[in-house]
């Protein structure tokens, strides 16, 4: 099993992200699961959240918040400051950050994949706004290869028909041809 966490703050999508993982991982034929943990008292805009998600060939029976991920997506950089954002990582593990600049940090990363993409502005280009799931879910995509690109446009078009799922599949593909043209 493969579980994700997701920090962000509240507003900016994070349960969507973690909702439209599964539902692509679903697209691919795997199990899946999504949901939040808002810290109590709800959701509330520019507060710290997670968002949760497990990818497996298996049926899930686990129904626990991740503390030990295998995958971290940091949706706003500056949560590093206010949360633990990396605790219980596993070893060799995976953090996608949406940054414009870099922010690897220098003590143990050398356990860590660090993967920095500016997610925000790639939104910002296509719809003229910082919407940064869908982009954050092509890098996932691309970095990670748990999910293909061909499930996260079925997923897209079916939570967002129309217009708003085009320009998010565009989000997606531009993420992550971003990214692959990272590895080369």
């Amino acid at each position: 099993m493969k579980e994700i966490r997701i920090h962000g703050r509240g507003g900016q999508g994070s349960v969507v992200l973690a909702e439209l993982i599964a539902l692509a991982a679903w697209e691919d034929g795997k199990f899946s699961q999504a949901f939040p943990f808002l810290g109590g008292g709800g959701e509330r805009r520019g507060k710290p959240i997670q968002a949760f998600a497990r990818i497996d060939d298996q049926f899930i029976r686990l129904r626990s918040r991740v503390h030990h991920p295998d995958y971290v997506i940091v949706q706003d950089c500056t949560i590093f400051h206010e949360v633990a954002v990396l605790e219980g990582l596993k070893i060799n593990g995976t953090v996608i950050v949406n940054t414009d600049r870099s922010i690897r940090p220098r003590d143990g990363d050398e356990l860590i994949r660090w993967i920095e993409i500016p997610a925000s502005r790639i939104a910002t280009e296509v719809v003229g706004r910082p919407l940064m799931n869908a982009a954050l879910l092509g890098a996932f995509s691309e970095k990670t290869g748990e999910i293909t690109f061909q499930s996260i446009e079925k997923a897209i078009m079916k939570q967002f028909p129309g217009e708003v799922g085009r320009q998010n599949v565009e989000m997606a593909r531009k993420a992550y041809e971003f990214c692959h043209k990272s590895n080369s």
